[in-house]
């Protein structure tokens, strides 16, 4: 099988799903690269046998020999470039998420559909194990019909990796309850079988906003992303503009009459997300979200807490980053380039965990007035449905 030539747009915090993609004899070389930044371009260059360096995205576009494009740039260029790759026909790997607005949702898919590009939306949650094992146990009926979906979300590096740049500034990301949740918001779809009609949120900018910032155009410092400053209140160097919340707490109804909530915060001490899962016949919760780490299930009773639980199930092994996430949806974009078809993320409900988490940041800045969600195009929706065919 002759390696499929593959195009990587940005090769920033993303790089390491780039090296995922690129197996030189194992079925995907990545061939040309681009970014904006010509040093990050010269040093990310070195781990690849790129023929091809630009700063321009769209001279990248414009090479006959590339079969396929991966997209990992700023939120807020998501949709400029995605419309591009899609018109230069060139199957396409969008890195989460989708869009910063509906709109802009609506509008690669759009563009999907007319040229027939292929479109891949990269929620590699759905190939993490935890999410993949809970799925499981929920499909094999353990706690029998999900009613109502929770998950708390620690992000102990959230002033370092969402306050020391873009990520700050919502004119880039919209907020965090669309830029850091967009994952959970598509697993809670997952695992629930439906999608958000109805949110409503509440959170605040309460330790970020006080703390000091770099002045605007100023690199960000030495050792970020390498050394991390505790307590958080003794942060420094964050990014200039500032404006996302850094607490969040959303409530969702979804079309399936299923109840769930999503809560987040960046400066807990640790870092990890916990899901809970109750059914009509049990509940599941998940206690770490590595491999290795365990989920358990209580499916008898009533009764007092029991740590034992009912049943324990065990995290598998993986290899790679994102507990072989990386890997796995890479493998499956690839996949995708050469068949088509079906596949286990969705252009549909990338969209739809971006429609949940801006009208959530939406009734946030509203005093947390309830917002309905706009639905998606039932002929779209159709087309991605039958595998983009």
């Amino acid at each position: 099988m002759e390696d499929l030539r593959i195009g990587v747009i940005g090769l920033g915090l993303r790089a390491n799903l780039a090296l995922a993609a690129h197996r030189p004899g194992r079925g995907s070389v990545v061939a040309a690269l681009c970014d904006s930044d010509p040093a990050v371009l010269k040093s990310q260059a070195e781990r690849f046998d790129a023929e091809f360096l630009t700063e321009d995205h769209r001279r990248l576009l414009g090479r006959d020999d590339l079969d396929a494009v991966v997209v990992m740039t700023p939120d807020d260029t998501h949709e400029r470039i995605a419309i591009d790759c899609l018109r230069a026909g060139k199957a396409l790997y969008l890195e989460k998420p989708l869009a910063i607005t509906v709109e802009g949702c609506d509008n690669i898919l759009r563009e999907a559909r007319r040229t027939g590009t292929r479109l891949y939306v990269g929620h590699n949650m759905r190939h993490m194990g935890v999410v993949r094992l809970m799925r499981d146990i929920i499909r094999r009926g353990d706690i029998g019909e999900p009613k109502t979906v929770w998950v708390r979300h620690f992000v102990s590096y959230g002033g370092d990796y969402y306050f020391k740049d873009w990520h700050a500034d919502r004119s880039r990301t919209t907020g965090l309850l669309l830029q850091k949740a967009a994952h959970d918001l598509d697993v809670i779809h997952w695992l629930a079988g439906g999608y958000t009609t109805r949110v409503n949120a509440l959170g605040d900018l309460v330790l970020h906003g006080d703390l000091p910032r770099r002045p605007p155009g100023t690199p960000r410092p030495e050792g970020w992303l390498r050394e991390f400053e505790w307590p958080p209140t003794s942060r420094t160097d964050l990014n200039d503009v500032v404006d996302v919340e850094d607490v969040s707490v959303m409530n969702m109804r979804l079309d399936n009459g299923v109840i769930a909530a999503y809560q987040q915060c960046h400066f807990s001490p640790d870092y990890v997300r916990n899901y809970t899962v109750i059914g009509t016949e049990g509940r599941l919760e998940n206690f770490g979200d590595r491999p290795g780490d365990t989920v358990k299930v209580w499916n008898t009773g009533p009764s007092a807490y029991r740590d034992d639980a009912d049943i324990t199930y065990r995290v598998p092994d993986a290899v790679g980053s994102h507990g072989g996430a990386d890997t796995a949806i890479m493998a499956e974009f690839c996949r995708f380039v050469r068949e088509g078809g079906v596949t286990d993320t969705s252009p549909v409900a990338a969209r739809m965990s971006v429609a949940a988490g801006y009208m959530a940041t939406m009734s946030l800045r509203d005093g947390g007035m309830p917002y309905d969600i706009p639905p998606v195009d039932p002929e779209l929706a159709a087309y991605f449905d039958r595998g983009q065919r």
